[in-house]
């Protein structure tokens, strides 16, 4: 198997929308990569610009170190599944999976039965050959989809969010045999979608975009603890974010005035005197029970306020706090442990280590 590379990838479009900014990413032979983003972001763009259907107005694409730039899509030997799989519906599921193989002519018939056989063994779907797309169910199709552009065993895999029109309970399924397919396969995959949970779940990197660009590319536990930017904190997962200005820098940590509120935060190099934001997640937030409360920056932040609302997610429930000075914050529990209710006074707390500070 083998990687993708891109580099200075731009595409602007007549009139001069710019859908992709010069997006510079290389993705290792294996790997799975998600392009995560809201809509429009140039998600999609970028994939499409990868598999040959658009092609870059700047910039190189590689894959399997071969320059494949200007070479149509059927010469870059990609495997693509849509969102909404594109079966053919005249066809039995067994020609559907050859379908590629066949177009090759490359193959015999008994290479490409014995193929078909164990694509269909991969996706856990044996024996269903011989009925039709319209006698599965959608996660069944997604499978056959995946299926159909493994069986010509390409260099890579290219994911147009394949899942989205898969029912909640189906989709997480979906996720966890999507990924042991692509593991055990073993091959370079670029998957789209704009769910965070999705791309949080299923990736070695993350690829955040936000107006045709990368905001930030790691895995997903390092772009989710340690965004780069504001877009990233609020996009990427819940968060509650507050706007200040540096006015003291010590020991790895900045106290940040915030004007109705003074945060201490973790500090990765800004200095005093510039506009940040400081982003917190819910689940960093505890119940303040009185107890001392001190980390490697001293006493931890302090938030007062009354529960608006709670929501149950299951193991967890959210909390919607509103502060006495009118600010909004989220927390999540463990769903069972001192639960509260609407109305009631609460005080909770974070550590300053817990806080991260981006640039505003």
């Amino acid at each position: 198997m083998s990687g993708i590379s891109l580099s200075g990838v731009t595409k602007r479009y007549p009139g001069g929308v710019l859908a992709v900014k010069g997006v510079d990413i290389d993705i290792e032979s294996g790997e799975f990569v998600t392009l995560v983003g809201p809509s429009g972001c140039g998600k999609t763009t970028t994939l499409r610009t990868i598999a040959g259907f658009e092609r870059p107005t700047e910039g190189t694409v590689s894959i399997a170190d071969r320059d494949v730039t200007d070479a149509p899509p059927y010469e870059r030997n990609t495997g693509m599944v849509f969102q909404d799989f594109a079966l053919f519906p005249h066809m039995s599921i067994h020609e559907n999976v050859a379908y590629g193989m066949e177009v090759d002519g490359d193959h015999t018939t008994e290479e490409i039965d014995a193929r078909v056989a164990e694509m269909l063994e991969l996706v856990e779907l044996p024996g269903v050959g011989d009925r039709t797309p319209d006698q599965l169910s959608g996660g069944q199709q997604q499978r056959i989809a995946l299926a159909r552009a493994l069986a010509p065993q390409p260099d890579a895999l290219l994911l147009d969010e394949p899942l989205a029109s898969l029912d909640k309970k189906l989709r997480e399924q979906m996720q966890v045999e999507l990924r042991r397919i692509q593991e055990e396969v073993g091959i370079t995959t670029v998957f789209v979608t704009h769910n965070q949970e999705e791309a949080l779940t299923m990736s070695d990197r993350i690829a955040v975009m936000n107006d045709g660009q990368f905001e930030q590319v790691g895995a997903p536990g390092e772009v989710y603890n340690e965004p780069a930017t504001r877009f990233v904190a609020d996009f990427l997962g819940t968060a509650n974010l507050f706007d200040g200005s540096v006015t003291g820098v010590e020991n790895g940590y900045a106290t940040v005035d915030c004007g109705d509120i003074v945060i201490r935060a973790q500090n990765d190099g800004v200095g005093t005197g510039r506009s940040v934001s400081v982003v917190i997640r819910p689940e960093r937030l505890t119940i303040d029970d009185g107890s001392a409360a001190v980390d490697g920056a001293g006493i931890a932040n302090t938030f007062e306020g009354i529960v608006q609302f709670k929501r149950h997610l299951g193991s967890s429930v959210e909390y919607h706090l509103e502060t006495e000075e009118g600010r909004k914050l989220i927390f999540v529990r463990r769903s069972g442990t001192d639960e509260r209710s609407a109305g009631d006074q609460l005080s909770v707390r974070v550590n300053a280590a817990d806080c991260r500070i981006v640039e505003a």
